[in-house]
């Protein structure tokens, strides 16, 4: 009896053994059917870099920008509208214009307004290397700087169309990369009438608002006397870019508005 009941109770640890074994092999077996697929390794996403659209500000200020990239057959009306009005205000200009209108870009200057870079060839630049974009750049500031003698700061980029490496391009270079929060639609053609709506009623002009216009668009010169008397009546001075931003201390959050730290 004693010998068959210590085979029994081999036989006993023999299955339990083989249940749990079998057990352990089911888990393992589900551990790597449904949990690791399920799985996911993360990397930390870079930081979206983005660039200045608008200032956090309690003064009642906003900035006229204008982009000449084109012909400049009502730039000298424009800088006469400004003057006639005591404007200042911010030119981004690209390479090829300034090397066709040199007498323009010095007149711009001579009138106090701010002189920006605009890309020397008006490429999508997001789609450049690094070292090149650094040279679309550089090649608009050296042609300013021999005609005016100003170190250029502010950069727009063309189209709008931005990434990390071109503001971080722009960075290295001393540069700081300017969009706008209100866009005037006057290179759409639009008439005077519309353009004047447009920045007058757009839902983006507060304190701190970029407006963005064209020297070469057909409607702007006609549109910017009243812009102009519009924005005084809402109580707005018009300032460059240039004193409008923080140049240091701070920060800017995910709708582009630059906050001071």
């Amino acid at each position: 009896m004693d010998r068959k009941a210590s085979k029994s109770a081999r036989i006993q640890l023999f299955f339990k053994c083989g249940c749990i074994i079998c057990s352990l092999l089911l888990i393992g077996f589900a551990f790597i059917r449904f949990v690791i697929p399920s799985v996911k390794i993360t990397t930390a996403e870079p930081e979206r870099k983005i660039p200045i659209y608008c200032v956090d500000t309690d003064q009642k200020q906003v900035a006229l920008s204008f982009d000449a990239a084109w012909g400049n057959e009502d730039t000298q009306r424009i800088l006469e509208i400004l003057a006639e009005n005591d404007v200042r205000a911010t030119f981004f200009m690209t390479g090829g214009w300034v090397e066709s209108y040199p007498d323009d870009v010095k007149a711009i200057a001579a009138e106090g307004h701010d002189l920006g870079n605009h890309s020397e060839n008006h490429k999508q630049m997001s789609q450049l290397s690094a070292d090149s974009c650094c040279d679309e750049l550089n090649q608009v500031h050296e042609k300013v700087l021999a005609l005016t003698g100003i170190n250029m700061c502010l950069f727009r980029p063309p189209y709008g169309d931005y990434n990390n490496q071109l503001i971080e391009s722009a960075q290295s270079l001393n540069y700081y990369t300017i969009q706008w929060s209100v866009d005037s639609l006057d290179w759409m053609d639009h008439t005077a009438d519309e353009i004047v709506d447009t920045v007058l009623n757009h839902k983006n002009l507060k304190n701190g608002a970029i407006i963005l216009m064209h020297n070469g668009a057909e409607y702007t010169k006609d549109a910017l006397p009243r812009i102009i008397a519009g924005l005084k009546e809402k109580g707005y001075a018009l300032v460059p870019v240039s004193q409008l931003i923080y140049t240091e201390n701070y920060h800017t959050d995910i709708t582009g508005m630059q906050i001071r730290d």
